[in-house]
């Protein structure tokens, strides 16, 4: 059901070029005209002439337009080229999808259905949107081993005074309960033994915890001009 006279011959022509440079690795995109009269037909000839001289394509990419419908159009065309000319591999090439691919993007293709396989991520993956800087500030709790406070009419930026270790607690199946503040003279948690855990701020929030494992994630990498910890290497 491809209209011949709606295929734009350049695209075609763009295909093939790039189907000779890399027979192996053929993923075409083809959204640059229109998927379903141009792209996809095309990408579809190349490929089964790719067939005839022993080359298995790879698959497309979709940049633009509606992912969620143009991805079920394009499997049901592979799926009718795999059953129409005896070729089961046709109906498993690789559907990719990009085009600024967030998190919000992917669950909204999870709720409308999709036959994606493949994600394209980029500009998100550099570079969070949602939090694209990381604000740090630096604030002072002890000086000469006396305890200091930072205060403000803003409960979250009072800071808790003096030196801590800070402690990761974990349950027996693995998962991370609670993290512990503690101050540096106390005594480390200990497996099996409980802790009272208490909220910072809200008095009221307040646990019991037995961990199962305990983890400091307080790592001195640095120490008198000197690393102090082995580097991994890249």
């Amino acid at each position: 059901d491809f209209l011949p006279d709606q295929v734009m011959e350049g695209e075609l022509a763009a295909f093939i070029s790039y189907a000779l440079a890399f027979p192996h690795g053929f993923l075409a995109l083809i959204d640059t005209y229109n998927v379903i009269r141009s792209g996809l037909p095309n990408f579809c000839t190349v490929a089964m002439a790719l067939n005839e001289l022993g080359y298995q394509s790879v698959g497309i990419r979709l940049d633009s337009g509606d992912l969620s419908y143009l991805s079920k159009v394009v499997k049901s065309k592979f799926i009718k080229m795999a059953t129409h000319y005896g070729l089961p591999w046709f109906e498993k090439l690789t559907i990719v999808a990009s085009n600024d691919i967030n998190e919000d993007t992917i669950l909204s293709l999870n709720q409308q259905g999709h036959t994606i396989n493949c994600y394209g991520i980029g500009t998100h993956l550099v570079t969070c949107q949602k939090q694209p800087a990381l604000g740090c500030v630096f604030k002072l709790v002890e000086i000469n081993k006396k305890a200091r406070i930072k205060l403000s009419e803003d409960v979250e930026k009072v800071t808790i005074p003096g030196m801590k270790n800070v402690y990761r607690l974990y349950g027996v199946d693995g998962t991370a309960l609670v993290d512990l503040l503690q101050g540096a003279s106390e005594p480390a948690p200990q497996v099996g033994h409980r802790v009272l855990c208490r909220h910072p701020i809200q008095e009221s929030k307040r646990a019991y915890v037995i961990p199962a494992a305990v983890k400091s994630l307080h790592i001195t990498w640095w120490d008198r001009g000197k690393v102090s910890e082995y580097l991994p290497t890249l």
